[in-house]
């Protein structure tokens, strides 16, 4: 076991899950994710470099091994119900799933089971339009917060699409963003939104007032989603540095998660175990970058199960780490 270490926290990496595939049991360049009760989870693809292998996985995440795909839904097209370039999900109350498309900047509604239900947006910039639909947060009011990364602001809907408000303009200064990405809401119902060209993480009200910043150009390098777990603690995809950075709720930096899948997932080793070159080449390789994260993309807490699941996106996998909140050292004179 991989183990982090600060003062009274712990991240024990747990295991990876999936492996590079357009579909079946792995992921395409998987970017955002949502978490459901009882160890569900839905992860988009983005697809290959045709966009063949875009898709939500919906599947089950339990201990090391005990992995399950339970549906694959919205695959590659304009239509109904499908996704062009996808990007995040997002559950509301009711356990509907909220999925956002950058290329055709509209918001499909499925419902936990992959079933299409609905879809709204329209292209463009004003009140309520969309150009880059991105990073998707639902408030404990059932109000779906929107990034739209191209107009460099955040708009806040209905979860049946009525514009509600927004807040942000384009630019570099504080409440300003130049191609927001990611987006999540805390316990508290603060907004934090990866500023992924200022290299930042903002902090704002539900109202949209800004609040702090985590993060700085030359520390964060293209951030691209956040998490928060229940003790406040911070999470940041920093996607161009290939690690997750970790802050405390004051916005001092604790620690960075780099990778550590020095075992394969189960389902990448079935797949290498079914070709007898393949093992024989792995032998010889130096198997230590495919450990490490590349380009981690979207990042979430499983408060359930006090872990942090990662997409590591080039890998086509995702990453877990179990955190103990309450951690002490032995004292080294007894």
């Amino acid at each position: 076991m991989l183990t982090t270490v600060i003062a009274g926290r712990v991240w024990d990496f747990s295991h990876a899950v999936g492996r590079n595939a357009a579909s079946g049991n792995g992921f395409a360049q998987p970017a955002g994710l949502a978490l459901a009760p009882n160890r569900i989870a839905y992860v988009v693809s983005r697809g290959n470099e045709n966009n063949f292998g875009s898709r939500v996985s919906k599947l089950f995440i339990g201990a090391p091994g005990e992995e399950e795909l339970q549906a694959e839904f919205a695959r590659y097209g304009t239509d109904e119900g499908r996704a062009t370039w996808p990007n995040s999900v997002a559950l509301d109350s009711q356990g509907n799933v909220y999925l956002s498309d950058e290329w055709l900047n509209r918001i499909s509604v499925f419902d936990g089971d992959g079933n299409y239900i609905k879809s709204w947006g329209k292209s463009g910039s004003g009140q309520g339009e969309l150009s880059g639909a991105s990073g998707l947060a639902f408030d404990q009011n059932d109000n779906l917060y929107v990034v739209d990364s191209r107009n460099g602001r955040v708009q806040v809907f209905s979860k049946d699409g009525d514009f509600q408000s927004s807040f942000g303009s384009q630019g570099s200064g504080q409440g300003e963003f130049d191609t927001p990405w990611g987006i999540t809401i805390d316990d508290a119902g603060s907004v934090y939104v990866a500023d992924w060209k200022n290299n930042r993480v903002q902090k704002f009200s539900s109202d949209g007032t800004f609040q702090m910043q985590f993060g700085s150009a030359g520390e964060l390098n293209r951030p691209s989603d956040i998490a928060v777990d229940p003790d406040g603690d911070v999470y940041v995809c920093d996607w161009g540095n290939h690690r997750v950075r970790v802050y405390d709720p004051e916005g001092e930096a604790l620690a960075s998660l780099v990778g550590d899948a020095q075992e394969l997932a189960k389902w990448a080793q079935q797949a290498v175990d079914a070709n007898p070159d393949m093992v024989k080449m792995r032998r010889r390789a130096n198997l230590e970058p495919e450990w490490r994260f590349l380009y981690p993309t979207g990042v979430d807490f499983d408060a359930e199960q006090s872990r942090l699941i990662v997409t590591d996106n080039q890998r086509g996998r995702i990453q877990i780490y179990i955190k103990d909140s309450h951690y002490t050292e032995p004292q080294a004179n007894l």
